[in-house]
């Protein structure tokens, strides 16, 4: 039934915002357009990515039939487009094939099998779509925020972030004066976040078809909800991130005609009065909380108990989408923050809904989301203060971070020692006299 709630839940989301993209932004939405990857061409990485995730739950010869049905597929979908001489978006010439595998296991779930075969090859079928529905909502979530949040609260935050030194506009100096090389890795790191996601839950996962069920947590949940509740922040705490506040842009979008003043990476914005200011309709406002942030952090805990390459790997790609947020100016110091804090809480409260809510996870998640919400409405309402008290304001900040990791780490622990919390003492009776 959880699993049922779950994708009612899926459905309507996705029906509410494709109805939202039409009304706000006028394009088709994310059920529209993965409808449309059907036949025309997808983006292949998230299709096959979601195929890899399915197959979880198959056997090695049914993986082997799932892989070769996809790729068949694909190569009759490039010669068609080839043939006809079809016009495709740039980067965008397969992936179908992976769809269409995972839909055909769908209908052999619902058609060929029963009972408990039958739920655990719908599971690794929804989970392959959710990656897949996942990023086409994300994409509209973005494109939704930069139709409806016109002013954004740019100031805020560059005068919150002097707390912590202006971290971004440091690392982008240091990028910048690093070379192309290093440049290139870390820009390769933070573009290919999923395909680490994925490794992770890969390896996480790799019992589910011996085991016949799935592990009671992994990644992939933490994941999906990190990238279902993030976005709503968006919408109340709208920034683009120093790049495009205070610099030329990015990728297509901003420009140094919608700057507050053209300093990144060079200058650091002065302390000053902030006031929200009105920026393009095309860049996302998605950079309070950090997303990439919270991702990396689930990325990083979730690796700690695998093999020696795969911890290594975890840490690296930690420090590499920290060192690329902050260097490509996509981000703020304080934005970092909030963003592990948010991570953090989250996988809290996924870890105790599975094993049961006691004090200490109830307590845990409460305590992350008032350090959350504490330090969003100090961004807001107290950031001069901030800036001109930095030697108060930054380690109290890093301090707040540091006492949610410390919450984490002790009450997982707990956890995994299985643990119990102290009882109460109870209070002996005193005792009575007695009759002779």
């Amino acid at each position: 039934m959880l699993w049922a709630a779950a994708g009612v839940a899926t459905l309507g989301l996705l029906i509410a915002l494709e109805i939202a993209a039409r009304r706000y932004a006028g394009v088709p939405g994310p059920v529209t357009t993965q409808v449309q990857e059907v036949i025309f061409a997808p983006k292949p990485g998230p299709l096959y990515g979601g195929l890899a995730l399915m197959m979880v739950v198959l056997t090695w010869r049914q993986r082997f039939v799932a892989a070769g049905a996809a790729i068949g597929i694909d190569v009759v979908f490039v010669l068609v487009r080839w043939a006809i001489d079809a016009e495709v978006p740039e980067g965008h010439f397969f992936g179908n094939g992976a769809l269409w595998a995972m839909l055909g296991y769908g209908i052999i779930a619902l058609t060929r099998r029963t009972g408990g075969e039958r739920t655990l090859l719908l599971k690794g079928v929804g989970l392959g779509l959710l990656l897949v529905a996942g990023r086409k909502t994300g994409d509209t979530w973005l494109l939704i925020t930069s139709k409806t949040r016109p002013m954004v609260l740019d100031q805020y935050v560059a005068t919150a972030d002097h707390a912590l030194g202006n971290p971004s506009f440091l690392v982008g100096r240091i990028l910048k004066a690093s070379g192309p090389i290093s440049t290139h890795v870390v820009d390769v790191v933070y573009a290919q976040l999923a395909v680490a996601a994925v490794a992770a839950a890969l390896y996480q996962l790799r019992h589910v078809a011996s085991e016949r069920r799935f592990p009671r947590h992994h990644l992939v949940r933490t994941f999906l909800v990190i990238g279902l509740l993030g976005p709503a922040i968006y919408m109340i705490f709208p920034v683009v991130g120093p790049v495009f506040a205070y610099g030329p842009g990015a990728s297509g979008t901003g420009g140094v005609q919608w700057a507050v003043a053209n300093l990144w990476p060079g200058t650091a914005p002065p302390i000053g009065i902030p006031h929200p200011v009105l920026y393009d309709g095309l860049t996302p406002r998605n950079c309070m909380p950090s997303l990439h942030t919270a991702w990396a952090t689930a990325i990083f805990i979730h690796t700690r108990k695998g093999p020696r390459i795969l911890r290594f790997a975890g840490a690296f790609w930690l420090v590499a989408t920290l060192t690329a947020t902050l260097g490509f100016g996509y981000h703020y110091g304080v934005d970092l923050v909030a963003g592990a804090v948010f991570a953090l809480t989250i996988e809290t409260a996924l870890r105790a809904f599975d094993r049961g809510w006691d004090r200490s996870g109830i307590r845990l998640v409460a305590y992350g989301s008032a350090v959350f919400a504490a330090l969003l409405a100090s961004y807001r309402f107290l950031p001069v203060e901030m800036a001109e008290h930095r030697w108060l304001s930054g380690p109290l900040l890093l301090l707040a971070l540091a006492s949610v990791i410390y919450g984490y780490v002790r009450t997982t622990r707990r956890w995994e020692r299985n643990v119990p919390e102290a009882a109460p003492a109870r209070e002996q009776p005193e005792p009575q006299p007695e009759l002779v």
